[in-house]
């Protein structure tokens, strides 16, 4: 199956650290860091800067990726924390989780070392673009409900679990497309774009979406096309991957944050009323064929085909809660185990008022409810793109 299922467009190593307030505290007296300072739209020039912006992520338990002025500082940041070295990516964590059902991938990379050659899952292959081995970490921040922060004036505790990823990465921000892609896209039946997000430069990404949209003229013309939007180092750019984009791709999907980026304000996603509106109003920015939106509550899928994605949509929450539940190492016992919780309250009552709101044009499932003490929360978008492509090749 590796060869019908193409993911790219770029992996990364990431730097997982084990939170540890006392050493966020040490920090915050270091640096005299007050309350007033916190923000997460500051420019990360410096581990103060860093420090600043993760404190206000973690004051308001949200989640995010920011750009880090160099590599140096990500390794200093990391090296005061016990890390864990994994692999990251939307395309690389995705086929990891659909290798714990079996299933395996092509991944296109545009870096690579030893690292990723050893954490790649088994079975899978990979074509990649680097002419040469290279390794610039992604620093990703996790950390859980009630975490706690007293140091001079600050004292916050987070309202939600939640992680931040801060990175410096050349390779995934020129993105240079393997000469390979477009073979192997010959026999694809699914192909995930991902990755456009790291890109500053507007020539550099109007040169890649023109490369790309050469490759893909290779598809056959039944392969399931799906792009995962992702929080853009440069927000405006966002847009010229839309406009390239949105008539080629079959499903276009986003999380809570990007929803809301789009419409430009803060939503109760729980409340029918506040969410169609939005829902109207994403439609309207982006005219695709199938909108998905993921959350911790419920996902939907918009659109004519909206119903063609129930088990898709179901697949990508199953396999996103296991990975919440169960860290990157889960098996297919625990995939089918959560598939039998029970569903999240909210998100159950959301999604019958939704669908009886928007009828037909909206398929929408409930999350379920998963408590547990150290939950994970990176790379669960991902993991649910893993989860919605494993239900999509499952046929």
């Amino acid at each position: 199956m590796s060869d019908t299922l193409v993911l790219g467009l770029g992996g990364t190593v990431d730097y997982e650290i084990v939170w540890d307030s006392a050493v966020v505290e040490s920090l915050v007296a270091a640096y005299a860091i007050s309350a007033a300072e916190l923000t997460t739209a500051i420019a990360i020039d410096s581990e103060r800067d860093l420090v600043v912006s993760v404190l206000a992520f973690v004051r308001d338990g949200v989640g995010g990726e920011r750009f880090v002025a160099s590599s140096d500082i990500v390794e200093a940041f990391a090296g005061r924390f016990d890390t864990r070295i994994t692999l990251g990516g939307t395309p690389v964590r995705a086929a990891l989780a659909m290798r714990a059902l079996g299933i395996t991938s092509t991944i296109h990379l545009v870096s690579i070392d030893d690292h990723v050659r050893r954490l790649l899952p088994q079975g899978c292959s990979y074509i990649c673009s680097a002419t040469r081995d290279s390794t610039d970490p992604h620093l990703i921040v996790q950390f859980g409900q009630g975490v706690r922060i007293r140091a001079g004036d600050i004292d916050l505790r987070s309202p939600h679990p939640n992680r931040v990823i801060l990175t410096n990465d050349p390779p995934n921000r020129e993105l240079v497309l393997s000469d390979e892609l477009g073979a192997a896209l010959d026999r694809a039946e699914v192909f995930l774009i991902s990755g456009f997000n790291c890109i500053q430069d507007a020539a550099v990404l109007d040169r890649r979406l023109a490369t790309l949209l050469g490759h893909m003229r290779h598809l056959p013309p039944k392969a399931v096309v799906i792009y995962e939007d992702a929080g853009y180092h440069v927000p405006s750019l966002s847009l010229r991957v839309r406009d390239a984009l949105v008539g080629l791709v079959d499903v276009y999907s986003m999380n809570e944050e990007e929803l809301q980026s789009y419409v430009g304000r803060p939503l109760d996603l729980l409340d029918p009323r506040e969410m169609q509106r939005a829902l109207d109003e994403l439609r309207r920015v982006i005219p695709a064929e199938t909108l998905v939106v993921h959350t911790k509550y419920w996902s939907l899928a918009l659109g004519e085909r909206a119903r063609a994605n129930e088990a898709n949509l179901r697949g990508g929450i199953t396999m996103a809660s296991t990975r919440y539940m169960h860290g990157d190492r889960f098996t297919e016992r625990e995939y089918d185990e959560v598939s039998r919780l029970p569903l999240n309250p909210g998100g159950a009552e959301f999604a019958t008022r939704i669908e009886e709101a928007m009828g037909s044009a909206v398929c929408c499932v409930p999350a379920f409810v998963v408590d547990v003490e150290r939950p994970t929360t990176i790379g669960l978008g991902d993991t649910f793109v893993g989860g919605f492509i494993a239900a999509v090749a499952r046929g």
